[in-house]
């Protein structure tokens, strides 16, 4: 699991979303035909980047749903587990009401 790995300075790990199988006029389109899912889950983050001596803290935490570019981050493969470490930068914006434990 990524608590393994803690993030420097303003960086963010993120997992992946996955979307719900895909049906297009019923023919099933395969894995390697569909477009990855660009909301992830903040799974770790850091403690913020230093400026002038003062550290800015990151407006997205731990548990965090949040929307990326479609060629944010950099993928690695964590005990099997599919990742994004970004930077907050990289990030396009939180989605409200959708934070971790909250029902849909």
């Amino acid at each position: 699991m990524a608590s393994k790995i803690k993030p420097l300075q303003d960086r963010v790990i993120v997992k992946r979303l996955e979307e719900n199988e895909q049906m297009r006029g019923g023919l099933y389109i395969p894995d390697t035909a569909k477009e990855k899912p660009q909301e992830g889950e903040v799974i770790a983050a850091g403690p913020g980047k230093v400026e002038n001596g003062n550290r800015i803290e990151l407006t997205v935490k731990v548990g965090d749903k949040v929307l990326f570019g479609k060629y944010a981050g950099t993928e690695v493969k964590l005990d099997g587990e599919e990742y994004l470490i970004m930077r907050e930068d990289d990030i396009l914006g939180i989605i409200e009401g959708a934070a971790k434990g909250k029902g849909k």
